[in-house]
């Protein structure tokens, strides 16, 4: 393998690393433009293993915006990046497939600023994202959610806080 083609696959595995992480951020922030903006123009997500809907970026996207709106606070974190980029005989190809653990705790108030509050949710589980390579950079082809556990406390779980 050449320095160009190993200079390549580094450039592929930030944008793409970057990539991902702007869809946690867009998901945490309520972006929800912006999460549309990830995907490629045939890109779907399939949350339906956390109870959620599978279908386009924009039904998806509005569907987060609804059922999001409850939990103000949201912290997406993915970890534990396994990244396969296609090979085409030594050279980057414009597919790429990605696993990755998240946890995503969540709260239904923020608090009263005093302290940050305990989460009233959390999921933990695996994401299987697949992406190519356009015109303005890597895209998610898809996104499915693969939810391994839930935690409810607080008012979700029937309890008073205090």
């Amino acid at each position: 393998m050449t320095q160009r083609v190993d200079l390549g696959t580094l450039l592929d595995r930030l944008a793409i690393d970057e990539l991902i992480t702007g869809y946690a951020a867009a998901v945490d922030d309520g972006d929800w433009p912006g999460y549309r903006a990830l995907f490629a123009a045939e890109g779907r997500a399939d949350y339906r293993a956390a109870g959620g809907i599978e279908g386009g970026a924009e039904e998806v996207a509005r569907w987060l915006g609804e059922t999001l709106e409850f939990f103000p606070v949201r912290q997406h974190l993915i970890t534990n990046r396994m990244l396969t980029l296609q090979d085409l005989g030594g050279y980057p190809g414009d597919r790429a497939e990605l696993r990755a653990d998240y946890l995503n705790p969540m709260c239904c108030g923020t608090g009263g600023g005093v302290a940050p509050p305990a989460p009233d949710f959390e999921a933990g589980g695996r994401y299987a994202f697949s992406l190519v390579r356009t015109e303005e950079g890597w895209r998610l082809r898809s996104v499915t959610v693969f939810e391994k556990w839930r935690r409810l406390s607080g008012a979700l779980a029937g309890h008073s806080g205090g």
